[in-house]
């Protein structure tokens, strides 16, 4: 087929086919003898895959993979579909004990004292927190300026320390961010949360906006859960065209005839 065809079947421009076979997300076409690329089923179930593939964990995850698979290193191909379904279920876990922690704190009685370290070992430092949730130590002191978080001081240094709270508004607004949320919405969020933690209340437009981010947090998982299982369908069949069926094992075939 030509890479019109294949583009029109796939809702995509003939020169996306072109740039995907060029950063080797499709194998290479073949040539005519006047230069057309001509592509075939191969070429097609690889587009699949690579689409399915950045529905469910992005373009540039998704262009490692199809890379790894055709310099045949599955086990890389393999490693980065674990990484997404992981980074996957920690989202799911963050929004689980997010929610889990404002209900308790609905649920119990006001209070002011602050809550215990984030670890065993103390408060977090600023370097430590960008090192749990992979993120710049500028992007905490930016989330600092716009309200989203207000760590305490240590005496003396001065340096930034966060206790458990504020590694949950850290956690919670890592999370929404990958969805897309503005600064400006999450700080609404984190504040609600906050003024929950000292009335032991959630009322008003803060707990509207608390119960809309969770909500369409949790629908957008539940949409990149479903995602992943479709890209990994639309992956494993192109590996089972690419590789074709397996011959015949030579033990089965019995002894030689006589």
């Amino acid at each position: 087929m030509r890479p019109a065809d294949l583009a029109r079947g796939h809702g995509i421009s003939t020169q996306a086919v072109r740039n995907y076979e060029r950063d080797g997300f499709l194998p290479p076409a073949e040539r005519t003898a006047s230069g057309y690329r001509v592509y075939t089923p191969l070429h097609a179930a690889a587009l699949r895959a690579f689409l399915a593939l950045v529905a469910a964990y992005g373009h540039q995850p998704a262009g490692r993979i199809m890379n790894a698979v055709h310099h045949d290193s599955l086990d890389d191909a393999l490693d980065a579909v674990d990484r997404g379904h992981a980074r996957l279920l920690r989202d799911r876990e963050t929004l689980a004990a997010v929610r889990q922690a404002v209900g308790h704190l609905a649920a119990e009685p006001a209070h002011s004292a602050p809550g215990p370290p984030a670890r065993a070992g103390g408060p977090l430092t600023v370097g430590e927190l960008a090192r749990r949730l992979g993120v710049t130590p500028a992007t905490l002191r930016n989330w600092e300026t716009a309200g989203i978080l207000d760590p305490a001081r240590e005496p003396g240094t001065g340096y930034r320390v966060f206790r458990e709270a504020d590694v949950r508004d850290a956690e919670l607004a890592h999370l929404l961010r990958r969805g897309g949320y503005p600064l400006d919405r999450i700080t609404t969020v984190v504040r609600q949360i906050r003024a929950t933690a000292r009335t032991g209340t959630v009322t008003g437009a803060g707990a509207d906006a608390l119960t809309r981010a969770f909500d369409d947090w949790q629908r957008q998982l539940t949409a990149r859960g479903v995602a992943m299982l479709t890209a990994a369908a639309r992956l494993g069949d192109y590996l089972a065209l690419r590789d074709g069926p397996a011959g015949p094992d030579p033990a089965d075939a019995g002894p030689p005839a006589e």
